[in-house]
């Protein structure tokens, strides 16, 4: 390639004013890169001169450094002063400057890389394989009394165990996290424990509950043969945790049962089925059926060799109930906490009174307005406000699965619209704050929005002691909190071991779907630039852990993760397929990927240094 000196002298021109404008925001903002913990310092220094360069289009610059064959800034996150300084240099050889006070010590490639690899280890623990990319797995209520599930998620590959304080209470926190320091010590391997503050997240409220009642049926191929039977664990009673697939028996001596032996019954539709036992050890027996069976509490099981031996379902927990929605239809938002219910009609199918549900968050009353736009459960289902009044608000639906979505309770709402005035710990989080200092090793803070959040949190933790020990990972959800980014980081780096979780769900619905790729890539280098760990969150192989099935796009969706270096899974009955399958993504990617290469336009407009 033939070097043109005009193009060259037109590249540096660009670099020195990037340059120039680096020291200039370095000066302004020196009393804020004063204030970061020391360990911060080159890094906050870094973050700031970052977002000097980004606002800059370097798009043609780029282009021209790739024909050239230098580097064209898309890695240099964690360095880049010395990035520009050094293109700089090389560029003025080629115009024939010989100077070399361009190359003045700054924080180089090695040392950027190095620093969040510590801060990374710092908050995330050390890794329990080769992959660099932590594993983060939701805890399910069963996480509590079924050891062997947990023991499962560690053997797979496990680092972090995530426990919500949005949903079960402190007496199940306690018992799944002596379930994860059990399974850690067995296996020996490291997992840490995080716990989310609920944060003030607008959820749903209850639904009338379903019927009491426990569905086995077996799985089918395309030409209806059966492939798997389906199975039943019956336990005692004074053994019975409410997990998938397990039947409680009040009455009756399992210790009777042999392997091979039949059971005989009428399932709650009144339909005769058989089951037939497998396995009987530690007292639970596993019985299969090729038909599908519901079983209900009171129902009588007698052995078919031997009819004197019955077993009596006990208590049966009741199914969550859904609301079913489609398009066009309306839902009421009530203020009122009282239990939600489907749409009711008359003899004729005329509606008599729209579906309607409470919402756990009356104060979002004082803020909404028709033609709001409202989303349900990670925005699966959409509508807008066409009535406001003091106790309801009407929602009319205009987004939902043509075949009808279910909206069930405790899931979240969001207002994209609408100017909520939400910021801060609620009361709860101060309540079980408490709790998560002295049980967990990182705290994650959900819907931070301004650095005056961290500040309140760093302050709640300074008073229990743990502000020194405890991780904290900022959950960013809204755009809000996306704005405020780069203030919230540096506030942030006055102190602990820090990390950033891009809660993709929330931050889709409220930036606009058409939005969130650039938005998470823009997040993933701004915390590069600070050396700050990124949590990749919300739907990561979801279909996997909530049906056994994975989609491709999950699996391409997985592999983008390796931009991070943790990926967080959420709970579902396949979870540990979904941590197995995601380790071995993760393990063979990193052997032939690290970042992804991206052209580098201005930073968007809505982003600032000062919030």
């Amino acid at each position: 390639m033939k070097i043109k000196k005009q193009r060259v002298v037109k590249i540096i021109e660009q670099l020195d004013a990037i340059i120039a404008k680096m020291e200039v925001d370095e000066a302004q903002l020196q009393e804020i890169l004063q204030a970061v913990d020391d360990k911060y310092a080159k890094s906050a220094q870094n973050l700031v001169n970052y977002v000097s360069f980004r606002s800059f289009d370097v798009r043609v610059m780029q282009k021209y450094l790739k024909n050239l064959g230098l580097t064209r800034f898309v890695n240099a996150q964690s360095h880049i002063k010395a990035s520009v300084l050094t293109i700089r240099y090389l560029l003025g050889l080629v115009v024939e400057e010989r100077t070399k006070d361009a190359l003045a010590k700054q924080w180089s490639v090695k040392e950027g890389q190095k620093q969040l690899r510590i801060n990374t280890k710092n908050l995330l623990g050390k890794t329990n394989s080769e992959r660099r990319v932590r594993i983060m797995v939701t805890q399910p209520t069963e996480a509590a009394e079924n050891y062997d599930l947990v023991k499962q998620a560690v053997e797979k590959g496990m680092d972090i165990a995530r426990i919500n304080c949005a949903h079960d209470s402190p007496e199940v926190w306690s018992k799944m996290i002596a379930n994860i320091k059990k399974a850690a010590a067995e296996l020996n391997k490291t997992v840490k424990i995080a716990m989310d503050l609920a944060g003030p997240k607008i959820r749903t409220g209850e639904i009338v509950p379903g019927p009491r009642v426990l569905k086995c049926k077996s799985q089918k191929d395309a030409l209806g043969k059966v492939v798997a039977l389906g199975h039943v664990i019956m336990v005692s009673e004074a053994d019975y945790a409410a997990t998938p697939n397990t039947l409680p028996i009040a009455s009756g001596d399992l210790s009777q049962l042999a392997v091979d032996d039949v059971l005989k019954l009428a399932d709650a539709r009144g339909r005769k089925r058989k089951l037939k036992v497998t396995t009987c050890e530690n007292g639970r027996v596993i019985a299969e059926t090729e038909k599908t069976i519901y079983f209900q509490s009171e129902m009588v099981l007698r052995r078919k060799a031997d009819v004197s031996l019955e077993l009596v379902v006990g208590d049966l927990p009741p199914l969550a109930n859904a609301i079913t929605l489609k398009t066009g239809d309306k839902i009421w938002i009530r203020k009122e906490q009282a239990l939600g219910s489907p749409a009711e009609f008359d003899e004729d199918g005329g509606l008599i009174q729209p579906a309607i549900i409470s919402c756990q968050m009356p104060e979002v009353f004082d803020y909404i307005k028709a033609g709001d736009r409202v989303f349900f459960d990670d925005g699966k289902i959409g509508g807008f406000i066409t009535d406001v009044d003091e106790g309801v608000f009407e929602v009319e639906i205009s987004r939902a699965r043509a075949t009808g979505a279910k909206l069930m309770a405790y899931k979240g709402i969001n207002f994209p619209d609408s100017e909520l005035g939400f910021f801060g710990l609620t009361e709860k989080d101060r309540t079980d704050l408490a709790f998560v200092a002295a049980q967990a090793d990182i705290v994650n803070f959900s819907f931070v929005n301004r650095p005056q959040d961290v500040t309140e949190l760093y302050e709640e933790l300074r008073k229990l002691g743990a502000l020194e020990r405890l991780g904290i990972v900022l959950k960013i959800e809204t755009q809000f909190g996306f704005e405020n980014l780069v203030p919230i980081l540096l506030e942030a780096m006055k102190t602990g071991n820090v990390g950033v979780m891009i809660a993709r769900g929330d931050l889709a619905i409220e930036t606009g779907w058409e939005n969130i790729g650039q938005i998470q890539q823009e997040m993933l280098s701004i915390c590069g630039a600070a050396h700050i760990p990124v949590i990749w969150a919300t739907q990561v192989l979801e279909n996997l852990a909530k049906s056994g099935l994975p989609s491709r796009s999950e699996i391409t969706d997985a592999t983008t993760a390796l931009r991070a270096e943790c990926v967080m899974l959420n709970k579902g009955p396949y979870i540990n397929q979904a941590i197995e399958l995601l380790d071995i993504i993760l393990s063979k990617m990193e052997a032939s990927q690290n970042k992804n290469e991206a052209m580098l336009p201005r930073l968007s407009s809505t982003l600032k240094v000062n919030a």
